[in-house]
C-alpha cells in the first residue's frame, strides 16, 4: 500500500497495490478520523493502522461505500469503532457473507473474519455519517451494487465515489437487478448533480480534480449510451481481461432486456 497523500485539507488517501483500491481517511483537529474501504491485504491494513499512529489519528468510525469484499475490510489494529453503510448494503452483507468471505480468501487471505463485514446500517433517513468529524454526505444508489454509497465532504470538495467514476475500470453494473442500466444512469446522475465537487476519488483509480470528474462522467455516461445501444463496441479501460468478460456480459443483459 502507497503511504497516505493529503488530497484536499484533512483528507488521505492511500492506494493498494490489489486493483489499484482506493482507502480514504478524513480526519478532525483532535486526532480522530474517519476510514472509509480500508483495503485490501492483511499487510494492507496492518500498514495503514500503523501510519495513522505515527500521524497520531485514531479511527472513530468506518464507512463501506457498497457491499463487495474488498470493501467492507477492517482490522482490530484499527481500534473497536461503529463501521456504517447504507442499509440495503448491509442486508446483501447478510446474505452474501459466506460467498464474499470465499473470495476475500482466494484474493487476500488471512483477514479476522470476525470483523469482515460487521457493518451498520445507518439510521433511517440518514443523510450524513453520525461521526464528529468534519460533515460526511451520504449519496444512496443501486448504480453499482445495492446500497452503493458515494460520500461528498462539503468542506473540502471531496467526492469519495466507491466503485464509480474510475479512469481504470468501464461502468460495472449489477447485472443481478431487474434494470441494471436504468439504476447505473440514475445513480450517475446523483453523483453528476452533486455541486461543489474539486476532488474526485475512486474506489479504483487515480484521484483527479474537477475536470477530470467531468471527463470520467462524460466518459462513462457515453459507455452507457453505446451499451443501451446493445451493439458491439470497444472501451480502452476494458482492452482485456477480466474487464472485458464482465463488459460482454453487460451487452448480454442489455440486449435481453431491450
Amino acid at each position: 500500500m502507497q503511504r497516505l497523500t493529503e488530497v484536499a485539507p484533512g483528507v488521505l488517501v492511500a492506494t493498494a497495490e490489489y486493483a489499484t483500491t482506493s482507502t480514504t481517511v478524513i480526519t478532525t483537529a483532535d486526532g480522530g478520523c474517519l476510514v472509509i474501504d480500508p483495503a485490501v491485504t492483511v499487510a494492507d491494513l496492518s500498514a495503514l493502522a500503523a501510519e495513522l499512529a505515527g500521524r497520531g489519528l485514531r479511527p472513530r468510525a468506518g464507512f463501506a461505500t457498497h457491499p463487495h469484499w474488498d470493501h467492507v475490510l477492517w482490522s482490530g489494529e484499527l481500534g473497536v469503532v461503529p463501521r456504517y453503510a447504507a442499509p440495503a448494503a448491509v442486508a446483501v452483507t447478510a446474505a452474501m457473507r459466506e460467498e464474499m468471505i470465499a473470495a476475500a480468501g482466494q484474493a487476500a487471505p488471512g483477514h479476522d473474519l470476525a470483523l469482515f463485514a460487521d457493518l451498520v446500517a445507518l439510521p433511517g433517513g440518514a443523510t450524513h455519517i453520525p461521526w464528529d468529524g468534519p460533515s460526511a454526505q451520504v449519496i444512496v444508489h443501486d448504480g453499482h451494487a445495492p446500497g452503493h454509497a458515494a460520500v461528498f465532504l462539503p468542506d473540502s470538495g471531496v467526492l469519495v465515489a466507491g466503485d464509480m467514476l474510475s479512469d481504470i475500470e468501464i461502468p460495472l453494473l449489477d447485472t443481478a437487478a431487474r434494470d441494471p442500466l436504468g439504476d447505473y444512469r440514475a445513480g450517475l446522475r446523483r453523483l453528476v448533480e452533486v455541486p461543489g465537487v474539486r476532488w474526485l476519488v475512486p474506489g479504483h483509480g487515480h484521484v483527479t480534480g474537477a475536470a477530470g470528474f467531468r471527463r470520467r462522467a462524460g466518459a462513462d455516461t457515453g459507455y452507457l449510451d453505446r451499451l443501451a445501444a446493445g451493439q458491439q463496441f470497444t472501451d480502452p479501460r476494458a482492452a482485456a481481461g477480466w474487464q472485458r468478460d464482465w463488459h460482454d456480459q453487460q451487452l448480454r443483459k442489455v440486449a435481453r432486456s431491450s
